[in-house]
């Protein structure tokens, strides 16, 4: 571990007053150069409701640092709002973000010497961003998420930002007049916080918390609400506590602990992004992770909580049910917890977890009983076959029957798929298949929340397939397939695919399947070309030269 600034000040003594004498412009005392200096990484933005709370939580968690006994230092990091992205060009500049942000927690802190990071963050990518950091740096660390949003409403229905992206395709399909597609679009957001369904940022919130790098209960607070300020100051202290006792992420960020969070995203419902991003937190911890384990997980693993995107309810529902610690309890109750793990607050999660009930309330139904479970098993399938060697992954909750055989309807990228799903193009039975959307291939692996929102919005959930080398946003719901890999822009045999092919979708086969001989296949093969690079300069063009496969995280330092 790189030696901190506060030793290095007070061994080489007179040698460092230059250090010291710039350190006491921003308000360093003669007794200050004795105390641990942190980081707060703020990820406060104006840019998305998703992080415009954050300052605040900033101000506190500085407070709680000095009244503990450190120096806080704060800097800033930057966001990507993905709703408001979405469906567009700019989509494609979010996955990279998560990149920057790790690059950037990283430089400030390592080049300040840091002796710990408080990092506080709200839409998607603010989270795996700042845990790549941690991992990579192993200085003590814990993450503060923003809070969620509070769900909006309209006609007795709770709303969130998804409600808005499947009014539209509600709206085109003639099922609702103008005057409700404007009503949802005003009502769906009503103030701070991140989406508020269990998306990816409150998924990937609750899986920080499950592994121990998040303080209990905080992952499901509302952005609003003064609880939320009060962790952030609590989570300052306990942060101080980690450094005095040298609690790094690298004991905490296990493969015990890595395999908590994965259980807890199977039983909250969790989006498809997690799968991404523990593959790459877990190579930045230098932890052994592969699709499969998903898959083993999966298998084990009940969905336990009835929310949103296919469910009822919203994250603040979950908070008030009992959070994260009932269903982490449920879980470790019935053997699917490694209860060893240590957790930031040094305690073990079965300490933490001992006086929480091993059933949740009845007088709630967010999270179901044991022996009621909204599915048997997880909803996050890893599916292989000639389509994806490698490994794809499909969200299978909200859909009936999770097997489909049907003619092919390619698209080479999302915009021209949504045109056609809006012009009432796509029949039921078809398998919407989009391309060049991944990694290498967008570049930046876009979300297409624009096109499954259309879908469900036209009442064809169920009945239409879409595969696809890019994300899916945490909204999404349906019969979809994403992360195919490989990608259509290396070859992948998603770039062979020709229109009327018939693909087999089968989540229970676990198999994704392009119905052609090989020997076609071969002949395609030798005729594909792959594409020029559709950016040469700047962040997009080095970060697809960089960015490996989905199937292994899409991080951009595997092969360095």
């Amino acid at each position: 571990m790189q030696e901190n600034l506060r030793s290095q000040v007070v061994t080489q003594g007179v040698q460092r007053s230059p250090n010291r004498a710039m350190l006491r412009a921003v308000g360093f005392k003669d007794e200050d150069f004795t105390k641990p200096i942190i980081g707060i990484a703020s990820g406060h933005s104006t840019i998305t409701p998703c992080n415009m709370g954050i300052e605040p939580l900033a101000k506190r968690a500085e407070a709680g640092i000095r009244d503990a006994g450190g120096m806080p230092q704060t800097f800033g990091t930057i966001t990507v709002s993905d709703g408001i992205s979405m469906g567009t060009e700019g989509m494609k500049y979010s996955l990279v973000s998560r990149e920057v942000i790790a690059d950037a927690i990283e430089t400030a802190c390592s080049a300040q010497s840091m002796d710990g990071v408080l990092a506080i963050g709200g839409c998607d990518k603010n989270m795996p961003g700042a845990m790549l950091a941690m991992a990579r740096m192993n200085i003590p660390a814990i993450f503060v998420y923003g809070g969620t949003i509070k769900p909006g409403h309209f006609n007795g229905c709770d709303l969130t930002v998804v409600s808005s992206f499947e009014a539209v395709g509600q709206y085109s399909a003639g099922k609702i007049p103008e005057t409700e597609l404007l009503a949802v679009e005003r009502n769906a957001c009503p103030g701070a916080g991140s989406c508020g369904g269990m998306y990816t940022a409150n998924t990937m919130s609750s899986a920080f918390e499950a592994m121990g790098m998040s303080l209990m209960y905080s992952s499901t607070m509302a952005a609003e609400d003064a609880e939320k300020a009060d962790s952030a100051e609590k989570s300052a202290i306990t942060l101080l506590d980690a450094i005095r006792h040298q609690r790094l992420p690298r004991q905490i960020i296990t493969r015990k602990s890595i395999e908590n969070a994965i259980a807890v995203i199977m039983a909250i419902g969790g989006s498809t992004n997690a799968v991404l991003h523990f593959l790459a937190i877990a190579h930045a911890a230098n932890v052994s992770l592969t699709l499969d384990d998903f898959e083993t997980i999966r298998g084990r693993v009940p969905v336990l909580c009835d929310l949103k995107p296919s469910g009822r309810y919203v994250a603040t529902d979950l908070h008030k049910a009992g959070g994260i610690p009932q269903v982490m309890k449920m879980l470790l109750a019935h053997g699917l917890l490694h209860s060893d793990c240590l957790t930031i607050t040094g305690q073990t999660v079965a300490e933490l977890l001992k006086d929480i009930p091993d059933e949740p309330r009845p007088d709630q139904d967010v999270i179901r009983p044991w022996d009621k479970p909204m599915y048997a098993q997880g909803h996050l399938a890893i599916l292989r076959g000639n389509l994806a060697s490698e490994g794809a992954v499909a969200k299978i909750t909200g859909v009936k029957n999770p097997q489909i055989t049907g003619p092919a309807r390619v698209f080479e990228s999302e915009e021209a798929c949504l045109n056609a799903i809006l012009a009432g193009k796509i029949s039921a039975g078809d398998i919407l298949v989009i391309r060049y959307e991944g990694p290498k291939g967008g570049p930046g692996m876009r979300e297409m929340l624009a096109p499954t929102s259309a879908i469900i919005g036209a009442g064809l959930g169920d009945a239409v397939g879409l595969i696809t080398d890019g994300r899916f946003s945490g909204g999404t719901y349906g019969m979809v397939v994403g992360h195919v890999a490989p990608e259509a822009y290396v070859g992948g045999t998603i770039a062979l695919v020709q229109e009327g092919d018939s693909i087999t979708i089968d989540a229970h086969a676990r198999l994704l399947q392009l119905n052609v001989a090989d020997a076609e296949l071969d002949r395609r093969r030798a005729q594909w070309q792959p594409p020029k690079p559709r950016y040469t300069t700047g962040v997009l063009a080095k970060y697809a030269k960089l960015v490996s496969s989905s199937s292994v995280g899409a991080v951009t330092d595997l092969d360095l």
